[in-house]
């Protein structure tokens, strides 16, 4: 059995390397765990390995809001200090605290 470690925690405010959004982890997959289809529509050259921690982020950038899945090796910390704007936030989360999300709610 493949055993990985998570860089990242739920909570924690990230930023994408390559693309202009940021988020905060809500979720962590030990590796990829979504469908075959997405992963195809990812360009063959641009296709990070499976074999990594994968995140769900409630992410924002300039002009919305939405859900990302994102491989560990396309995040980093997000050092800016400032909140996440996304509207979900305040229902899964508490208030920041040293740029930290504490969930609000039991995940299953």
């Amino acid at each position: 059995m493949l055993q990985v470690n998570a860089k990242y925690a739920i909570g924690t405010v990230v930023r994408h390397k390559k693309h202009p959004f940021r988020g905060v982890i809500f979720d962590v997959d030990p590796q990829f765990s979504n469908t075959e289809e997405w992963w195809e529509s990812i360009p063959e050259d641009k296709r990070p390995s499976k074999e990594q921690p994968f995140y769900h982020l409630l992410a924002e950038n300039d002009s919305s809001y939405y859900v990302a899945y994102v491989s560990e090796q396309n995040l980093e910390m997000d050092e800016t200090g400032k909140p996440v704007e996304h509207p979900e936030v305040e229902g899964l989360f508490g208030r920041m605290n040293n740029g930290q999300y504490q969930l609000e709610v039991q995940m299953n």
